[in-house]
């Protein structure tokens, strides 16, 4: 592989900013110093002061492969991740088919192997019929085992109780929890619906999928938990009142955990009236105070790690009436720098923001050699340019295949430059390079 000098960087890493050179050979880092003058490489990039982050790792992706290929793929969605500054993704099973078998993990592992700018890994499936499957899983095999506590499409709910217990029981990993209690949704849809018939709007969207809904399933699975002495990640956290589930503090020792997506950050209620069905997602975007108390709980370390759950749909399926527009945004792309406003804006600092998008998701998903910049281990690093002004995010192409994003008339102070994925080059200067060829996340467990 091509030897990599980044001179000039502020690296931010484990909690410190300092002045760094880091010199990258055979996809790993070589050496870490305050100056690397006459040391040779291939490619030699000055920083200029430029932010030297552990790249961004996203644990909940819908890159769409195998199944709908109208909406995105492996190929198109990891080329807008690393665009975005994320060097590794986890991949969701409910593709078409489902990730419930070994059949199906292995070909999407092959699929990845094939097309993938960025690091990948796949988690599995829980359906009420595939628990002998999930309890014999090599946990070095997949990223994590994914339960659908909630709405959702296809045969992946999991809402009997005997399965559930059963699953919390055995499974052999990580297991994470969508969480959302259908029947109270289904109940809030009928009563909304009887107030207001046909003429359904996305700012409904939070009170069909409310606080007591969340509330209802996470609860559950933070019981069954303790109850079975799982190893819980509850994804996606959207309201305050779920927060007071989930303990503060550092994520080593945690059994339980839990994590909120960047739009759950950025955007609450007010903004259903400019965006409509492009923030329509599950579980459904909320008002202003969830969105702060979001914000707080990172800050105390009661939320553990950020994700995207990156989920495109054409624009033409989102045009589509409320009721029938399917929910999920695209976000890989300008996650990081949507989440850099917040560190502009002295909502978090750099350093925290680092610790919840690199090092506390390798080390809750326990990955070999990623997420902290440390001699010998994977050279996976994006440099972010701290802009003198505000830059529009339509001034560059969107590279997501779904062709759209939320975030459009928005703007943003800091870009991402480069992007290095196990040491080579996979985004520079706005291009993005197809000879970079993602490898397998390694898992030790």
């Amino acid at each position: 592989m091509t030897r990599v000098l980044i001179r000039n960087a502020r690296l931010v890493n484990e909690g410190v900013t300092l002045e760094r050179d880091v010199l990258v050979a055979h996809g790993r880092i070589e050496k870490i110093a305050g100056s690397l003058e006459g040391h040779f490489a291939e490619v030699q990039i000055d920083a200029q002061g430029q932010w030297l982050l552990p790249g961004m790792i996203d644990d909940q992706v819908h890159f769409r492969e195998p199944g709908a290929p109208h909406k995105g793929s492996i190929y198109t969605e990891s080329r807008a991740a690393v665009a975005g500054g994320i060097t590794s993704f986890m991949d969701m099973p409910n593709t078409q088919p489902a990730t419930l078998s070994l059949e199906a993990l292995a070909d999407k592992k092959q699929r990845a192997s094939r097309s993938s700018v960025a690091n990948y890994g796949f988690h599995f499936g829980v359906s009420n019929d595939n628990l002998e499957v999930v309890a014999a899983l090599d946990p070095r095999d997949v990223a994590g085992v994914k339960v659908f506590m909630g709405a959702s499409t296809g045969d992946m709910l999991v809402d009997d109780p005997r399965v559930l217990e059963t699953l919390f029981a055995c499974v052999p990993t990580v297991l994470l929890a969508h969480c959302e209690h259908t029947p109270s949704i289904l109940e809030n849809e009928a009563s909304v619906r009887a107030r207001f018939g046909a003429a359904l709007k996305p700012s409904m969207h939070p009170i069909i999928r409310d606080a007591d809904a969340c509330y209802r399933s996470s609860s559950l699975a933070v019981a069954l938990a303790k109850q079975f002495g799982t190893r819980l990640h509850v994804l996606h956290l959207t309201t305050a009142r779920e927060l007071a589930l989930f303990e503060p503090g550092p994520l080593s020792g945690k059994r339980i955990t839990a994590e909120v997506c960047a739009h759950h950050l950025l955007f609450d209620d007010r903004d259903y009236a400019r965006l409509g069905n492009l923030i329509k997602c599950n579980p459904a975007i909320k008002s202003q105070a969830d969105r702060d108390a979001l914000r707080q709980a990172l800050l105390c370390d009661r939320l553990d790690v950020i994700g995207t759950d990156h989920a495109p749909h054409t624009f033409e399926e989102k045009a589509k009436p409320y009721p029938q527009a399917p929910a999920g945004l695209p976000l890989v792309q300008h996650a990081l720098p949507a989440l850099m406003e917040l560190v502009a804006q002295g909502v978090m600092p750099i350093t925290h923001l680092v610790q919840k998008t690199s090092h506390a998701v390798a080390d809750l998903f326990a990955i070999n050699d990623r997420g902290y910049v440390r001699e010998g281990y994977w050279a996976d690093l994006t440099l972010i340019e701290r802009l003198p002004y505000s830059r529009p995010v339509s001034v560059d192409p969107l590279l997501s295949h779904c062709n759209w994003t939320p975030f459009h008339g928005q703007s943003f102070r800091h870009r991402v430059v480069t992007t290095v994925v196990s040491g080579q080059i996979a985004w520079h200067n706005g291009r993005v390079f197809n000879d970079c060829q993602g490898l397998p996340l390694a898992f030790s467990r």
